[in-house]
Order: C-alpha cells, then structure tokens, then sequence
C-alpha cells in the first residue's frame, strides 16, 4: 500500500503558473506516474504521466506545451509545473501509481479569468 499527498494548488490568474507535488509514501519503483483532474460536474480526466526512469513522458492534448510532469525518486515525489493557466484548467489535480488503487485527496487549482 502506499499513500499519496498531494499539494501545491491554489488561485491564480489566467496566464499565470502552478508546480504542484505528489509526495508517495514510499517508493513506488517501476511504475509510470499520473496526474489526474476532475473539474465540477465532469469526469475525472487523464493529464500527464512520467515513466519510472522519467525518460518518457505523456500528456493530454490539452495541457502538451503548457505543463511539464518531472519526478524525484529519490524523494518519492512526481510533479506537475503548469504554466500558461487558463479557467479551464480548474480543477481538482490528483496523483495515482498507474495501474493502483492508490489515489491522494486531490488538491484544489482555480484559474480566475
């Protein structure tokens, strides 16, 4: 089992940038890291992921070019730098071991326009 915090968010203006962290409890060795969001009244939606090694990384179309997922395993930590923020960006932003039922609580990101 492991758990996840996130942390990072909060309210900013539109064009305006974010670094949001996933801290995990323990290592989570050799498994692909994600950032989720769920803006109110949607479905939660994929945004970005990072391989073990961090040599391969994948976004959303709708994020690719404005936000950048790196990750620090030796701190056991995956983060999310969001630049270029628009209102549509808002969001709850969770982390999760891919493939696992380990989720954190989410932290809150709001883009005012």
């Amino acid at each position: 089992q492991v758990q996840l915090a996130e942390s990072g968010g909060g309210l900013v203006q539109a064009g305006g940038s974010l670094r949001l962290s996933c801290a995990a409890s323990r290592s989570t060795f050799g498994s692909d890291m994600r950032w989720y969001r769920q803006a109110p009244g949607k479905e939660r939606e994929f945004v970005a992921g990072i391989s073990w090694s961090g040599g391969r990384t994948y976004y959303a179309n709708s994020v690719k070019g404005r936000f950048t997922i790196s990750r620090d395993n030796a701190k056991n930590t995956v983060y999310l730098q969001m630049n270029s923020l628009k209102p549509e960006d808002t969001a709850i932003y969770s982390c999760n071991v891919e493939g696992s039922p380990y989720w954190g609580q989410g932290t809150q990101v709001t883009i005012s326009s």
